[in-house]
């Protein structure tokens, strides 16, 4: 996944998050707060860290999803992770 804008990490958060825990498409806002609006917990943002590392075949330090609020700071944190090759 070379060249990738945040467009596309966006569609694939938000297919990840309809896949996993069946939250409505419509729901899924890059303001969206994970936690209040989108009802996931900490074990859910576990899950959502260990399929956005299998999709990208790159390693997400824990410490780097602490600060994880919002559907667009992980769709932010995973475009970084891209960039760095």
């Amino acid at each position: 996944m070379t060249d990738v804008n945040q467009e596309q990490v966006f569609e694939q958060v938000k297919s990840a998050l309809v896949e996993l825990f069946e939250i409505d498409e419509a729901d899924i806002q890059p303001e969206a707060h994970l936690y209040q609006d989108l009802d996931l917990d900490s074990i859910d943002a576990v899950d959502l860290v260990v399929h956005l590392q299998n999709l990208t075949g790159k390693k997400i330090k824990p410490d780097e999803f602490k600060a994880v609020r919002t559907v667009n700071d992980i769709v932010e944190s995973v475009t970084e992770l891209l960039k760095d090759n």
